[in-house]
């Protein structure tokens, strides 16, 4: 990748249905822009913020996020698990992130804060220490998934199975427990 893209704002931009040079952009803040049907593939992204963007269908083959941070973003359907896991940090505040995929992906210490996950794919996903916080899970699919040390205890409407994934040290509330029960076919009142 030349010339990198440093400290650029773009704002309103609409990038639909474009393929973005395979270039690093680092340091950038993206604002309101579309990227739906957008082909982001082996772009990277150092250090950089997104802000109330759409990225609906759009292609990420081997996209590196590093210290990214997505704000109330529209991510629907988007496939994690083919982007560039090397040093993969992403923060997720306010996101709807339904029926998401992150198959088979490896994403330690990644936080969702208020998120929509509705029907998202953790199957055979590394999520160790990750934040779960006030996010609905209604649908998502957790198979075995490594979700030690993961921190549930605000998270809602989740069905997980212990006996078919890892959840070592993993944080639930009471109120999460029945998330946790489902599979045995038991009734809690």
């Amino acid at each position: 990748m030349s010339n990198p893209i440093i400290d650029h704002i773009f704002e309103n931009q609409d990038f639909s249905n474009q393929k973005l040079p395979s270039k690093e952009y680092d340091n950038c803040t993206f604002i309101n822009c579309n990227f739906s049907n957008t082909d982001i593939s082996v772009v990277t992204f150092l250090e950089c913020r997104f802000d109330a963007c759409h990225f609906n269908s759009v292609m990420m083959k081997e996209t590196s996020f590093q210290e990214v941070v997505f704000e109330e973003c529209k991510m629907l359907g988007v496939d994690f698990s083919i982007c560039n896991d090397f040093m993969f940090e992403v923060t997720y505040d306010n996101c709807n992130l339904d029926y998401t995929s992150f198959y088979g992906f490896s994403m330690k210490n990644t936080t969702f804060n208020d998120c929509s996950l509705k029907e998202a794919d953790f199957t055979d996903t590394n999520l160790t220490g990750s934040i779960l916080s006030n996010c609905n899970l209604s649908g998502a699919v957790f198979e075995r998934t490594i979700a030690e040390k993961v921190d549930f205890r605000t998270a809602k409407n989740f069905m997980i199975n212990p006996e078919i994934n890892k959840l070592k040290k993993a944080k639930f509330s009471t109120n999460g427990l029945i998330g946790l029960l489902t599979a045995y076919d038991i009734e809690v009142e």
